[in-house]
């Protein structure tokens, strides 16, 4: 089973990419990430022992950094306006 449906997938791009078929976009795919990460940080809850899904988490978490810390060097109002969105820093 898929960690997301493809309608679940083309919603997040239509509401963070701008259109469903954006599949490029950096707001969409640090979006698509933070779901990723929501959902393994709960598995990972109840599997504390699961150490290469706690890796893949890690990549994850990294991957979405980097693209998060080019959309603040390239665009830093949709920078701003995407992790207010998330809610990813307080």
């Amino acid at each position: 089973m898929p960690y997301l449906t493809a309608e679940k997938r083309a919603q997040i791009f239509e509401t963070y990419g701008g259109s469903a078929a954006n599949t490029g976009s950096i707001e969409g795919q640090v979006a698509l990430l933070t779901e990723r990460i929501a959902k393994l940080s709960i598995h990972l809850q109840s599997n504390k022992k699961d150490f290469s899904t706690h890796r893949g988490l890690m990549k994850m978490v990294g991957q979405r950094k980097r693209l998060l810390t080019y959309l603040s060097k390239h665009n830093l109002q949709g920078y701003r306006q995407l992790i207010e969105k998330l809610g990813l820093r307080k």
